[in-house]
């Protein structure tokens, strides 16, 4: 027996318990499980030294910006503090995910005092924080970034894949398609592949051997690359030789999905580091002869220019290989998210991934999440209300099923349908 439709006044509440209810892949982070060691970054200082937080401290902070990387972790993160959440109120969407993560996380942020924060995270371990921050999130699982080009990552992998169901691998190319010879060939002679810089068919076969190698080693769920705003395919230059002859065959013989996020514009102010980089509308022409040419091959995209949206959802209807995730970086902010998931609701129906976190320590999932579900459980129940109103009648038991392919189901059936 089929179930009882929604009336008008039920949608609403219906949809934001499916939302909440819902436990979510984040589909990608660059969050590590323990066993990198180092690369793991949780923690309040950590939490206060996030990029965002950086830029924003040094456009209101009365210090310059040498004076500030002269300082400690631990001095940086009492800067910012100071200055974003006590002599101003922190209503960024940056500065107010590290208020609701420590409320979320149970940490009193009320008190304004560092001090007593610090001392809640010196309380618990990184396993404890882990399984707050997950529940917090309610995820089962994190993609992480995980960099074959990074010498101490390599040696961990080289032990062998480490064995954590939460935090799965997504093999990551930047420095073999961005800048090849002075980051990559140099990796790939020390793990003794016969690489060169004028890209020999010797070279070639090894650049490839390279990637399924990586791809055993890791099994990852997809590999991937940001880009800048110019780029272009086809492409006369070392990036397009390496894509067409390398990872394009590589990604469709072994079923891995190939995930390009377009948009970066690396070190618009290099004296801020991490925090120096800008974005930039990007062509989408590019996207669509990837899409076009390799009708085989499965290709997850986002864009980091807010520009650059619409088309993005126009080249999806077009391209069944392609799938449209998550309001990456830039985007993911609440006024941002809401237009983005509007957009794509009325192009794409519900075959796309609303969000995924890009969450670089691990409190962050305690914010970036339920402020999503937020959002995006607005924009359903919006959509939802307009199908009633037009005479369509909808069960509790469909939208749980359709959350449940926005926040686990598309993306899983992507990954069947490229393997």
């Amino acid at each position: 027996m089929a179930a009882p439709p929604l009336s008008y006044d039920e949608i609403s509440p219906a949809v934001e318990r499916a939302v909440q209810s819902q436990r979510a892949l984040d589909i990608h982070t660059h969050l590590f499980s323990p066993e990198f060691g180092a690369h793991m970054l949780w923690g309040i200082d950590e939490l206060l030294n996030y990029h965002y937080l950086i830029a924003e401290t040094l456009r209101q902070s009365d210090i310059g910006v040498d004076a500030f990387w002269k300082m400690n972790r631990a001095q940086q993160a009492d800067h910012i503090w100071q200055t974003l959440f006590i002599e101003n109120s922190p209503v960024s969407e940056a500065c107010r995910g590290v208020i609701t993560a420590l409320k979320t996380l149970g940490a009193d942020p009320a008190e304004r005092d560092l001090n007593r924060i610090r001392e809640f995270f010196a309380d618990t371990t990184a396993d404890e924080m882990i399984d707050r921050a997950f529940k917090a999130a309610n995820i089962g699982a994190v993609v992480m970034t995980n960099d074959p080009f990074d010498e101490e990552e390599a040696r961990v992998w080289f032990k062998g894949r480490p064995p954590n169901e939460r935090f799965l691998p997504a093999l990551r190319i930047d420095p073999l398609l961005n800048d090849y010879e002075e980051q990559a060939l140099p990796t790939l002679l020390a793990q003794g592949y016969h690489a060169d810089a004028a890209l020999s068919k010797q070279c070639l076969g090894e650049i490839r051997k390279f990637i399924n190698d990586w791809i055993d080693r890791m099994d990852p769920l997809y590999m991937a690359v940001s880009l800048p705003p110019d780029f272009a395919y086809p492409e006369e230059s070392i990036r397009g030789e390496l894509i067409r002859q390398c990872v394009l065959p590589v990604s469709y013989f072994r079923g891995v999905p190939f995930a390009l996020m377009i948009g970066v514009k690396r070190q618009v102010n290099p004296s801020l580091r991490m925090a120096g980089d800008g974005c930039a509308k990007a062509d989408m022409s590019a996207l669509e002869r990837l899409c076009a040419e390799n009708p085989n091959n499965a290709f997850l995209t986002t864009f980091l220019s807010r520009e650059n949206q619409h088309e993005l959802c126009v080249a999806a209807r077009k391209f069944p290989n392609l799938l449209v995730f998550g309001c990456w970086w830039f985007m993911n902010n609440p006024s941002v998210v809401e237009e983005i998931t509007c957009e794509r609701a009325e192009l794409l129906g519900l075959s796309f991934i609303p969000q995924h976190s890009d969450a670089r320590i691990l409190e962050q999932l305690a914010y970036k999440w339920p402020h999503a579900r937020e959002t995006i459980g607005s924009v359903l129940a919006e959509k939802y209300r307009g199908l009633a109103a037009s005479g369509w009648r909808v069960s509790a038991a469909e939208l749980e099923r359709d959350v449940h392919n926005l926040f686990v189901g598309n993306f899983q059936r992507f990954l069947e349908r490229a393997s």
